[in-house]
């Protein structure tokens, strides 16, 4: 029973494939192709927004369009700290400081109650992380943004798709980094990313940084970097991206199998045992991830693993607490709800072709771990 089955999509559009790398290999056209911008454009359209920039990968679009968006070298930018290390890393990488904040203790993403606390004379952005495919609660972030004046640059790497209130996430910031890293909802075979925005002067900056700051040719007008979206990934993602809505709907169809199959075992065993992380309301989730809290989580999953039922943990250690940042100075108890959830959270397997006769296994190992 796999974490995540990548082979069943290679099958499903081996053709397609085979046609992407024959035609950009028979052209030599391995950089900026028209397959790369044929993809830019039907992303765009995909998200709602007016641009897409293909670039390297999920954590480059995030510092590439906090440069965007005007981050500098000094600022501050509020980052969840329940979240891959990448968002926080952009944030370095763009010479600047990641600030964290706490989450909300149901659904895992970052506590809008909490970031007016944390900002500063020297906060530029918000990076509010869409996590596991749920969409964090945009509107009162936005607001604060607005009246703050700061910028907000939407995390969408594990989001491709999701909704909030009938917003695509990727198109509610100034700019939004996807990955299409190979295990996410729309993945390359390889690395890969983008990012998205309505405004004309990011999507410029965006252009102009992943290239060597050239435009045009032989003109280097800043310091770029070369962070290019390949032209055979770009062909893969333009195959696959047809599929992507249906793929989501399948996402859903499991989510919902799970949360059925869980509920009685919930009854059994009480919240305190094992709770899956909410969706909220007034959302469209994608899944990424289907991620529970369980009591007991190494166990459980040393358990599940022997039983032939991989997992996953996202994430193992709040961003406060890895040796990366320690030179921030924050230390145990400073992001309670994180520190709690992070020893409980465990990931089942979720993927598009996954069968509800396979769920009904990861469950039922599920309970014999928990028993």
């Amino acid at each position: 029973m796999p974490f995540v089955d990548l082979r069943a999509q290679a099958t499903e559009l081996h053709d397609e494939f085979s046609e992407v790398f024959e035609s950009v290999t028979s052209r030599a056209a391995y950089t900026m192709g028209p397959e790369c911008a044929a993809f830019e454009e039907a992303f765009a359209e995909f998200c709602g927004v007016a641009h897409c920039a293909g670039v390297s990968s999920g954590t480059d679009a995030v510092r590439l369009a906090l440069q965007a968006a005007g981050v500098k070298p000094g600022d501050e930018v509020i980052v969840p700290v329940n979240t891959f290390i990448a968002t926080a890393e952009a944030v370095s990488h763009a010479g600047a400081t990641p600030v964290f904040v706490d989450c909300l203790p149901d659904t895992a993403n970052i506590d809008p109650g909490k970031i007016e606390a944390a900002l500063t004379e020297h906060t530029k952005a918000i990076v509010p992380v869409h996590l596991y495919g749920q969409p964090a609660e945009m509107d009162p972030i936005l607001e604060l943004a607005a009246a703050r004046g700061l910028a907000v640059v939407e995390d969408a790497c594990q989001a491709h798709g999701a909704l909030y209130k009938g917003r695509p996430c990727g198109s509610m910031g100034v700019a939004a980094a996807f990955s299409f890293y190979p295990g996410k909802n729309l993945g390359a075979l390889g690395d890969g990313g983008a990012v998205t925005t309505s405004s004309d002067e990011a999507f410029e900056t965006v252009k102009l940084l992943r290239n060597h700051g050239e435009y045009p040719k032989s003109v280097h007008s800043a310091v770029g970097y070369c962070n290019r979206l390949h032209n055979l990934q770009a062909g893969f993602l333009g195959a696959k991206l047809p599929h992507l809505a249906e793929w989501n709907a399948a996402r859903r169809r499991a989510a919902a199998r799970y949360d059925e199959l869980l509920a009685g075992l919930r009854a059994r065993v009480g919240e305190q045992t094992l709770k899956p992380v909410a969706s909220r309301d007034d959302v469209e989730p994608v899944y990424h991830l289907y991620v529970v809290q369980v009591e007991g989580r190494d166990s459980v999953r040393e358990k599940l693993d022997a039983a032939g039922v991989q997992s996953g943990i996202h994430y193992p250690t709040p961003l406060h607490l890895t040796p990366a940042y320690a030179h921030l100075g924050y230390g145990k108890g400073d992001f309670p709800v994180a520190e709690a959830m992070a020893p409980r959270l465990l990931s089942l397997p979720m993927y598009p072709q996954i069968t509800g006769e396979q769920i009904g296994y990861v469950v039922e190992q599920l309970d014999a771990a928990l028993a």
